[in-house]
């Protein structure tokens, strides 16, 4: 049996919602998993900075969480470092190896020096597909504990790569935010 509460009794704090005892233990069954609703914090940037530019972004996600009687342990899913161009650009010249997840098409217009492309998202029709394949093929040309840059046009495409990609057990992945455009507007090193 499900218990089913209305988000309406959320606790401003920890934003999971207030339950009694009895709740919790109808029938003997002292979890219960609880969804809350999607956080609408596409594209905001945080107000935390670190002293060596790096800034983290926050995404669109739901997260989940059980609550027994007497734990409650939520996971939330991890957000990549971002960076500015420049800082990336410095990473990149001292070793960092830098994916470009733009389409094959982007990429041959020009691309930082020594990137490796493997497209996030394919083109199909008037609008975009996920690569089905995209872990796999990034698999073929990095390990998991590689440094790893990931940039794309602007900023959008790399920051869901990153993301799936520390999903996956990489841990070396930093977001480049702004993108080739941001790079190439900073008039770093590029290649076709």
């Amino acid at each position: 049996m499900m218990i089913t509460t209305s988000l309406k009794h959320i606790s401003p704090i920890s934003s999971i919602p207030r339950l009694s005892a009895s709740q919790c233990r109808s029938n003997h069954r002292s979890c219960l998993l609880i969804s809350t609703t999607k956080a609408h914090l596409s594209d905001q940037r945080s107000t935390r900075r670190y002293g060596n530019g790096v800034r983290n972004r926050k995404l669109n996600f739901s997260w989940m969480a059980t609550v027994g009687e007497d734990n409650v342990k939520a996971t939330t899913p991890v957000i990549p470092p971002s960076v500015p161009v420049r800082v990336a650009h410095e990473l990149h010249q001292a070793g960092h190896r830098y994916l470009d997840v733009r389409t094959s098409e982007e990429f041959s217009a020009g691309h930082a020096i020594g990137a490796i492309n493997v497209p996030y998202l394919f083109k199909l029709g008037s609008g975009m597909t996920k690569n089905p394949d995209f872990v796999e093929e990034v698999l073929a040309h990095f390990r998991k504990d590689d440094e790893i840059i990931v940039g794309c046009q602007l900023g959008k495409r790399s920051l869901m790569a990153a993301t799936e990609l520390l999903s996956a057990g990489f841990t070396g992945v930093t977001d480049m935010a702004g993108g080739y455009a941001a790079w190439n507007q900073n008039g770093l090193p590029i290649e076709s």
